[in-house]
């Protein structure tokens, strides 16, 4: 036991000066998104590294705690790709999107909607979370159609990759208004009773759009949206990227980021942020600093 004569000096609390520092530049922006709905594209990649994973737990707690509403979808391509291979199933692409056949629909399935899914809903439960965790076919929360190849790609046949033809808010309504988190794998039901994967990017958007979230960041493994010359651009209108688009600045895996952005914004979604979510805290840093981080896609 301590002697009740014992001294003990306090040294000078620098760290939580520092800490107190942060916690008041980040009060006029819980207050201003107080009651927001925040969509969260989480990319497979992020998934992968435990440390990642955990910090975007701990994130998505503090912002339900604090009084946003966060929204997450996911995606898995990482894993997707892993299970393909070891079923013998090689892995196809057109345009940025997965082509996928008949024997891959059923691996992708188990692994957005098994794997990955429980996975993110159990790291934010482990922080104090209550998350839930949907697929696009829970409740007929998606309702999807077979993707119909466009311009130079309008000859492909993407089998069962699919787009969003319609979605039912209600289910996520239902969690989001109250203490639950919802976690939405992107796997959507056709009229045909098919299954069909989506692109977890062009379901964020369309959820953003739905919902009309005030805020709907999309997590990569870069940077943000570079310029011709490898810049990272801070902050860009709709015109402008389209104009990155038609120069193939903007190409690959970006595309549908950008595009999923485009849409969001056209229909009412103030502003998109493309951020990289292998930076810890990537989102506290983007919804809660001065400066933010990424690339926003503005309206005008």
């Amino acid at each position: 036991m301590r002697n009740k004569e014992e001294i003990v000096y306090r040294e000078k609390n620098k760290s939580g000066i520092n800490t107190a520092k942060v916690l008041i530049e980040a009060l006029p922006y819980i207050q201003r998104l107080s009651d927001t709905k925040i969509v969260i594209k989480l990319g497979g990649n992020a998934i992968l590294d435990e440390g990642l994973k955990n910090n975007f737990a701990k994130d998505v707690v503090l912002l339900k705690q604090v009084g946003l509403h966060p929204i997450v979808v996911h995606g898995g391509g990482p894993q997707i790709n892993t299970h393909l291979e070891k079923s013998g199933i090689d892995s196809e692409f057109a345009n940025g999107i997965r082509i996928t056949d008949k024997k891959s629909i059923d691996v992708i399935e188990m692994v957005l909607g098994g794997l990955v899914n429980k996975d993110i809903v159990n790291a934010i439960t482990s922080h104090g979370g209550k998350a839930v965790g949907l697929s696009g076919k829970d409740g007929g929360l998606i309702r999807a159609k077979k993707m119909i190849g466009q311009g130079e790609f309008k000859d492909i046949d993407y089998k069962y990759t699919g787009m969003v033809q319609s979605i039912d808010p209600s289910v996520v309504s239902l969690l989001d208004e109250t203490s639950f988190i919802p976690v939405i794998a992107p796997i959507g039901i056709g009229d045909d009773y098919e299954t069909y994967n989506i692109n977890a990017d062009i379901v964020a958007g369309k959820i953003a759009h739905i919902l009309q979230a005030g805020k709907y960041l999309i997590l990569t493994d870069t940077s943000g949206i570079l310029d011709e010359k490898g810049n990272l651009i801070q902050s860009i209108n709709a015109k402008k990227v389209k104009g990155l688009i038609q120069n193939d600045i903007i190409t690959g895996g970006m595309l549908p980021k950008v595009e999923s952005a485009l849409e969001a914004v056209s229909s009412g979604v103030e502003n998109v942020q493309i951020i990289n979510g292998t930076v810890d805290h990537a989102i506290l840093l983007e919804l809660f600093t001065d400066e933010g981080i990424g690339t926003m896609i503005r309206r005008q």
